[in-house]
């Protein structure tokens, strides 16, 4: 497998070395380094790495500016950004998935969690910091029809995925499923509140991870995030 080019925008040196030498024990291809996030924006379009690690706190725009303006101009669809924070406040944890952020994790993270999130997102995966997953994943809001036998249409994702979403729609059934893992729950909790047995739970689960192209219980509250589900 080729090595993962990686560009890292940090203005903090120690930090900015800290995570260099991390990536080089990895095994991570460092391709550029910036300071602030204009140099950052310049360096991304022009090395077009396969992850962007930012920083949150840049002096001259926040992270997630640069992840908005870099959305914006769409010059390198296939640069994942992954933001590195201190801090797992919620309305910025939010805010950057919004702008269009794939992954999340924090600055205090080892070496071994690090190339598990830039490997992950650079595969097309979100990547949350198990610190903060709970907060997107208790966002997550869905309405649900009142016959159990309705099917939810999603209409606010890109044309590609609503058009996946309308070609296998969520039953009312799976997501009062997803309502309990959002809540938490574990399978046997969910089997005992929807009076079904684990095995129906089970493919319920399935289906739903099928259905929204995804791998993971968290990756579906990011999805729902990115698509303006949440209220």
């Amino acid at each position: 497998m080729d090595k993962i080019r990686v560009v890292l925008i940090e203005d903090h040196d120690l930090t900015r070395f800290g995570i260099r030498a991390l990536l080089k024990e990895q095994g991570v291809e460092m391709a550029g380094e910036a300071r602030d996030a204009r140099s950052g924006l310049n360096l991304i379009r022009s090395v077009q790495p396969d992850v962007a690690i930012v920083d949150i706190g840049l002096p001259d725009m926040t992270g997630i500016e640069l992840t908005q303006q870099f959305r914006a101009a769409a010059e390198s669809p296939d640069t994942k950004v992954l933001i590195m924070t201190m801090h797992d406040d919620e309305e910025m944890v939010l805010a950057a998935f919004a702008a269009g952020a794939d992954s999340y994790c924090m600055k205090d993270i080892s070496g071994d969690r690090l190339a598990e999130a830039i490997q992950t997102t650079a595969g097309g995966n979100a990547w949350i910091d198990p610190a903060i997953a709970r907060i997107v994943l208790s966002q997550v809001k869905l309405s649900q029809p009142s016959t159990a036998t309705a099917t939810v249409t999603i209409n606010k994702l890109s044309s590609e995925d609503s058009g996946m979403i309308s070609d296998y729609p969520l039953t009312v059934r799976e997501l009062d499923v997803l309502e309990l893992i959002v809540d938490g729950r574990s399978n046997a909790e969910i089997a005992e509140r929807l009076y079904i047995t684990i095995g129906t739970v089970k493919t319920h689960v399935r289906n739903i991870l099928n259905k929204l192209c995804v791998n993971d219980r968290t990756q579906i509250a990011v999805r729902a995030l990115r698509a303006g589900l949440i209220k």
